[in-house]
């Protein structure tokens, strides 16, 4: 078997094919091409079984990444997409030279999975995404990286093996700096996490809340505590950094009297910081939703609740909107989420009218969240008509849901 580098990337190919009745059937083809492990740095092929599951790191990729648009399709004159992510054919290893077929179980561990896993996040140590990441990945070695860029880079150099990022928070909305980055990257989602943030108000030992003239955190804690500084009667001034255990360890390593950090317990435990106020959230139920991303996708099972992730943008504009949406709609797929970012290569777009004049509007990308296994008949069948109103669509990844209960946060 070909000896494999660390930046070999297998593919699968979807074939859409028209049908004279209403859906077109999508039919997904998987084309397992070799199983490898990382052994002292290089990549290399296996002739047998390994010793743990993380030696047996599946590069399956059955969502494809970037589907051929509908002109593409009509300019070959073939409705069969015939190229994927720009490649049009697959060197395939012949499936007989595997030691053994694999399972499900292979292919698509459960979230937990990863003790041995690196796993990047923003922050410094305490910051609520290390948290998230050890509740994704209970005793992965956590990676911190100092901005959201540097952890998506850190997976994709194989420096990581999973990074783990906010997305969304129920009281601040979305983290639009990281849908821009899913974009930008070739990264997949494949799991999510759901984590209560607890706030706390943090100061120098000694220090009391009188004392302050400055509270520093990340911008989603400062609006997250707003109406509660306010109502702890403090005067004074709001000031963003990067993130919110930064912000602690910032007053700590200055020794700044005169500044408080909004952090977790944890940070001030770590950072010898004392907490004048504890739980300064404005809503106890404050909870942040992280993604977890990897180089490959997971196989998408049917035997516990998905979720998948596009994005998509259309040449017309908006107008495009209602199709897509009526065909979740129409075969019962609830949406989790939908979020429009601007097209970043296009942001303008000009519309000439002889009566009207010159029109300008804003192109955007639509970013949208549904209840459904890519491995599910409608999920594809969905897919494929909106892949006919669309004219960039991407499948960001089909993972499972977190289901662990939570209980709101210990604050008012």
């Amino acid at each position: 078997m070909q000896a494999l580098t660390p930046t070999t990337s297998l593919k699968s190919l979807f074939q859409t094919k028209r049908l004279p009745n209403a859906d077109r059937v999508v039919s997904t083809r998987l084309l397992i091409q070799c199983v490898y492990r990382f052994d002292s740095g290089n990549l290399t092929s296996s002739g047998g079984i390994g010793a743990s599951r993380a030696d047996w790191q599946s590069s399956c990729a059955i969502l494809a990444s970037k589907v051929v648009s509908q002109q593409d399709i009509e300019k070959s004159g073939n409705a069969d997409i015939s190229a994927v992510n720009g490649h049009k054919t697959l060197d395939l290893v012949p499936l007989e030279n595997l030691p053994k077929p694999l399972t499900i179980t292979d292919l698509s561990p459960a979230p937990i999975h990863g003790s041995e896993l690196r796993v990047a996040y923003q922050g410094v140590p305490g910051a609520y995404s290390e948290a998230a990441a050890g509740k994704a990945y209970p005793n992965c070695e956590a990676i911190p990286c100092d901005q959201f860029e540097v952890a998506f880079q850190a997976v994709e150099l194989w420096i990581a093996d999973r990074a783990v990022l906010p997305i969304e928070n129920s009281l601040g909305g979305s983290i639009h700096r990281n849908y821009d980055l899913l974009l930008r990257h070739r990264l997949h989602i494949v799991g999510e996490v759901q984590l209560p943030v607890h706030h706390c108000l943090l100061a120098l030992p000694g220090v009391r809340k009188e004392y302050l003239t400055r509270v520093i955190s990340h911008p989603q804690a400062l609006a997250q505590c707003e109406l509660t500084l306010t109502k702890l009667g403090l005067n004074v001034v709001r000031e963003a950094v990067d993130d919110t255990a930064g912000a602690a360890e910032f007053v700590a390593a200055n020794n700044l009297r005169d500044t408080a950090a909004i952090a977790s317990s944890r940070a001030a435990d770590l950072y010898g910081m004392n907490i004048l106020a504890d739980g300064i959230q404005d809503d106890s139920s404050n909870v942040t939703r992280f993604v977890m991303l990897a180089r490959e996708p997971i196989i998408p099972r049917t035997d516990r609740p998905f979720k998948t992730s596009i994005v998509f943008a259309h040449d017309k504009g908006t107008s495009v909107l209602f199709k897509v949406l009526s065909a979740f709609a129409f075969r019962n797929i609830s949406l989790t989420k939908i979020e429009s970012r601007p097209h970043r290569n296009r942001p303008i777009r000009v519309v000439d009218d002889a009566n009207v004049g010159t029109a300008k509007h804003f192109e955007y990308m639509f970013y949208v969240d549904f209840e459904a296994s890519m491995a599910e008949v409608r999920a594809q069948n969905a897919l494929a008509e909106v892949q006919e109103f669309t004219s960039f669509l991407r499948v960001l990844g089909s993972y499972p849901m977190d289901m662990t209960p939570w209980c709101p946060s210990r604050g008012e």
